[in-house]
């Protein structure tokens, strides 16, 4: 494994539920980059039906995990969903059998007690939440300790009968690699001559204080409604709902290396965070209390696209909005990396994560 942020623990930890040897290379702290963070909404909203399916398993195993590492890994509290995407992905929920249905008035105050008013459609889903990022992480990386290499992969090639990858402190030889690298994947994947279409940008999340006491219970917020000046946000409530982080869609657009084009747009996209904060949420504090910023990965064909590239038994994985998916992705891969292959609409040409009618007409 190179990468331990959720997607490469994950596998990881799915490779050791199926009694094989592991070594997750690291250069930093496990999930301190694109992972980073105290929570993520967990939807089962999609363009993508499969997208739809494969968040339905991963919650599944998401409960599994629970019961393994005896912690909370997503609240109970759902996600509440405004503006017309939510009504349109509705009955996709529906027909993949997710406890999910419209609200208004006095459910909606209920579930999202910190919303100013909103008469718009809106949906509930039920089995979404805040996903508990800090503990999914340091609870994998525990059960893992013993496998993690704190080190940075440089290079890694086929040798014929292995995979030999150099770090910058020395070298290993291993039967398969799976590269859940974030912004190094395609750096890397181009070493085993693999172009990977990535689009790099920098997103802010920004972490307010909830005014008075915490409410009990504070569902996952997605706004596409434009009804508050922002035509998509998102916000999930920390552990005990005393705060609320949120982001709005917006990045500072980066290069190929990865430096930011224009490094002050990174404070535009927080300071509309703060901005949409004072007119829709009058029931949190809208000066900053955090600010978390992390690395987009974009595919070409859609935000919440997935692809994983295979060559001489290297699986270069790539995509952006992956911690909900991260638990059916890490079981996916590590089939593929015992050699049990993989699943064809996880490979490129199948375009997950775009909407169906988008996708190849090949596709089952």
């Amino acid at each position: 494994m190179v990468g331990a942020g959720i997607v490469g623990l994950a596998t990881a930890y799915a490779l050791r539920e199926r009694g094989a040897s592991v070594h997750v290379y690291e250069r930093g702290t496990p999930g301190a980059e694109q992972s980073g963070g105290d929570s993520r909404v967990f939807r089962h909203a999609h363009d993508d039906p499969r997208l739809v399916d494969s968040a339905r398993t991963s919650r599944t195993i998401y409960r599994e995990w629970e019961d393994e590492l005896g912690v909370e890994l997503v609240s109970a509290d759902g996600v509440v969903s405004l503006g017309p995407a939510a009504r349109r992905r509705l009955p996709l929920l529906q027909r993949a059998g997710v406890d999910a249905g419209e609200v208004s008035g006095d459910e909606l105050a209920e579930r999202m007690p910190l919303l100013a008013g909103f008469a718009g459609p809106a949906m509930f889903d039920a089995e979404g939440g805040s996903i508990r990022a800090a503990a999914a992480i340091s609870a994998l990386a525990g059960r893992l300790a013993d496998s993690l290499v704190a080190d940075e992969v440089v290079a890694l090639w086929a040798t014929g009968e292995a995979i030999e990858v150099r770090t910058a402190g020395g070298r290993g030889e291993h039967g398969t690699a799976v590269i859940c690298a974030g912004r190094d994947t395609p750096r890397l994947a181009r070493g085993a001559g693999i172009a990977i279409p990535v689009e790099f940008s920098l997103h802010g999340r920004v972490t307010f204080k909830v005014r008075g006491a915490a409410p009990e219970r504070v569902a996952c917020l997605l706004d596409g409604s434009d009804a508050f000046g922002e035509p998509g946000s998102y916000g999930a409530a920390s552990p005990g709902s005393s705060r609320f982080s949120l982001g709005v869609d917006g990045t500072a657009p980066a290069r190929e290396d990865a430096s930011l084009l224009h490094p002050s747009g990174i404070a535009r996209v927080t300071d509309r965070a703060a901005a949409y904060v004072r007119r829709a949420l009058p029931g949190v504090d809208p000066d900053p209390a955090g600010y978390r910023h992390c690395w987009v990965t974009d595919l070409p064909w859609h935000d919440d696209a997935i692809g994983i590239w295979e060559e001489e038994r290297m699986l270069f994985l790539a995509g952006g909005n992956l911690f909900k998916h991260a638990p059916a992705l890490g079981r996916a891969l590590a089939e593929a990396a015992l050699g049990k292959g993989l699943e064809e609409q996880l490979r490129p040409a199948a375009r997950l994560g775009a909407p169906l009618e988008q996708a190849p007409a090949a596709l089952p």
